[in-house]
């Protein structure tokens, strides 16, 4: 029996398109659960936010009296964006979590908008830092933050319209590791 040439195109359509499945589409990376990690760690922080209370957040923290300058200067990204995430897991021994339980977030980073900004690797102690950009029609409109050590790892991903400038302020702060190394 004769294969229809129909159904082999339809097959070999299916078939490319599966790797394009794990990309991210734009933006927005497939959080994965991360349930199975909880209850082995010490310290865990599962926040994604956006929309209306993104914008309502920012407004009120804005108006803080006990906040400085620089703090309200970095909290006010937070107007153009329409999505933060943020996982971080701390455990209490090394090989608590497995490197496969994130590289499905690498994974899905290697879509075309994405571009490798940063990337900062130690043996010892092991440290792993990645940063991304989404960038679309000459606009950033994503960072995707993946950071790993032997006993924690943290993911962040930022949506929305993004100045560089106003998101370095924000490094160090709401679990988003800092990046930089200072002089």
């Amino acid at each position: 029996m004769k294969f229809p040439a129909f159904l082999a195109a339809a097959a070999a359509t299916f078939v490319l398109a599966l790797p394009a499945a794990s990309y991210a589409a734009g933006p927005r990376i497939n959080m994965p659960d991360f349930s199975h990690l909880r209850a082995k760690a010490n310290d865990s922080v599962d926040l994604t936010i956006g929309g209306p209370l993104l914008h309502f957040v920012s407004h009120i923290v804005a108006k803080d009296d006990d906040m400085d300058e620089d703090d309200k200067a970095a909290l006010s990204i937070l107007r153009d964006v329409s999505s933060v995430q943020v996982r971080n897991f701390s455990f209490d021994e090394d090989g608590a979590y497995s490197m496969a339980d994130i590289d499905g977030v690498r994974k899905q980073l290697d879509a075309p908008c994405w571009s490798h900004l940063v990337e900062q690797h130690k043996r010892e102690p092991r440290e792993d830092t990645d940063v991304f950009m989404c960038i679309e029609d000459g606009k950033i409109k994503g960072i995707a933050v993946v950071a790993s050590e032997p006993r924690e790892f943290t993911i962040v991903n930022v949506i929305g319209n993004i100045d560089v400038d106003k998101l370095a302020k924000l490094e160090g702060q709401f679990g988003i590791p800092k990046v930089t190394q200072e002089n």
